[in-house]
């Protein structure tokens, strides 16, 4: 099969491309590079340097490679960033995916994964947050996502395109040759571990008084690779029918918890900074992944938050600079 992977130079994406190739899948990756990373592509994998923005470049993408199937990652992801720039994110996510799934509709690409994410539900009544939770997205990120969540309802109606949409909050961790590497980085994992390599003075801990474990609050990660083998079996399973899945690692970690273990592995003190809450931070937010485990067959095979730390050191110890070499 022959997979086109938009943004698959970034983190997520690069790890799916990694792990599709292993699968002796053809990938072609379709990025601007504007937050990947052109080392990031695997080697075996075919690079088309565009924009979801040109239409022009998409259908030129699709008409030279022929895809049987499209993953898409290509976004823009900060949900702080989408609350001071909405249009930012309700423009240019919506206006890409709606670029890239008019093009695929054209050319008869009628299978689609959609990275998707757990922020479409801002205050969930039931934790962990499974597929029957009310959806009320925590951001225009989460709202883009939602928009083109049903886009796709739709195409599957009209054109039979058949996807599978995927839920998740917190990538982390690493392979052996990829790892997170953004700028700036917002990210707890790979801020403390900065913090631990002396990149950073402090990590900063937004409240320690909420009704978890510890104070902190307790956030969802799921290993990067946990995550590419739940997106190469939801593609597996799409001649089945179209899906939506959350995808959540079974427990959650504090913010102390990741920086305590972090400080273990890594046997460096971690400097911390309390600050005051944040608006809008719950207390817990873990998904559900019941539905997937059971469908598709899905088990995490790194689900404790110390393989998931360790996996990330070794990557940043080898890569201290990140991909600039």
């Amino acid at each position: 099969m022959k997979i086109l992977v938009t943004g698959g130079a970034g983190y997520i994406g690069s790890v799916v491309v990694e792990q599709l190739i292993a699968t002796h899948e053809s990938v072609v990756v379709f990025d601007n590079l504007s937050q990947g990373h052109r080392a990031a592509v695997h080697p075996e994998a075919v690079f088309v340097e565009g924009d979801l923005a040109d239409r022009k470049a998409v259908d030129a993408a699709l008409t030279q490679h022929r895809p049987d199937a499209v993953m898409h990652f290509a976004s823009k992801t900060l949900v702080g960033e989408s609350m001071q720039n909405p249009f930012l994110y309700l423009g240019d996510n919506v206006t890409n995916g709606l670029n890239l799934l008019s093009s695929m509709v054209e050319h008869g690409v009628k299978r689609i994964i959609l990275s998707s994410t757990a922020n479409l539900f801002d205050q969930p009544e039931r934790m962990p947050i499974d597929e029957s939770e009310r959806i009320v997205p925590g951001s225009p990120y989460g709202e883009s996502k939602f928009i083109l969540e049903r886009i796709l309802y739709w195409l599957d109606r009209i054109h039979g395109v058949r996807f599978a949409c995927l839920r998740y909050f917190n990538a982390a961790g690493a392979t052996l040759t990829r790892g997170e590497d953004h700028e700036p980085e917002l990210h707890l994992i790979p801020i403390v571990l900065q913090v631990a390599m002396g990149k950073r003075e402090k990590v900063s801990i937004f409240g320690d008084d909420y009704p978890t474990r510890d104070g902190t609050c307790l956030r969802d990660y799921i290993h990067v690779v946990d995550l590419a083998q739940a997106h190469i079996l939801a593609l597996g399973a799409l001649d089945r029918s179209s899906q939506v899945y959350n995808l959540g690692n079974g427990e959650g970690f504090t913010v102390k918890e990741v920086i305590d273990t972090a400080s273990e592995v890594t046997g460096k003190k971690i400097r911390t900074e309390l600050g005051a809450r944040r608006a809008g931070d719950p207390a817990v937010l873990v998904a559900a992944s019941g539905k997937i485990r059971k469908e598709l067959g899905w088990v995490p095979q790194f689900p404790h938050v110390r393989t998931i730390i360790e996996s990330a050191w070794r990557w940043h110890q080898a890569n201290p600079d990140g991909y600039l070499k």
